[in-house]
């Protein structure tokens, strides 16, 4: 069960991750994507995955019973190369339904003080 103190929690990453074209690429092809020029919708999740992630560490939920409820992104401008983004993950909600936990992290993405993307990720850890 996850620590109810942890709630609000937000972990902000020292290090800035700077997009490569080379990453845009990767990812956009496993995606059947062929225009390179800008990232994915959905290519915020491959840096703010591992933040998400260390935010969670310790925070006292059976790893062994995590699966994916949902996923949810808001753009406010296209990720591109050459963009240095800074992320931090915030712990806002968890709460008891049907016997599961439901755990819901914010992640954001800034250039400078510009807020890029935003995503929700929603874990259940079964019962």
């Amino acid at each position: 069960m996850l620590n109810p103190d942890l709630v609000g929690r937000t972990f902000t990453s020292a290090d800035s991750v700077t997009v490569t074209k080379e990453a845009i690429q990767k990812f956009a092809e496993v995606l059947g994507e062929s225009n390179f020029d800008i990232a994915p919708p959905t290519f915020s999740i491959s840096i703010t995955l591992d933040q998400s992630q260390s935010l969670l560490q310790g925070s006292g939920l059976d790893w062994t019973r995590v699966v994916h409820g949902e996923q949810r992104f808001d753009i406010k401008r296209p990720i591109i190369a050459g963009d240095v983004l800074v992320g931090s993950s915030t712990i806002e909600s968890a709460r008891n339904v049907a016997e599961n936990e439901i755990v819901t992290v914010r992640s954001d993405l800034h250039a400078g003080s510009n807020l890029v993307v935003s995503t929700w990720s929603t874990l259940v850890v079964r019962a």
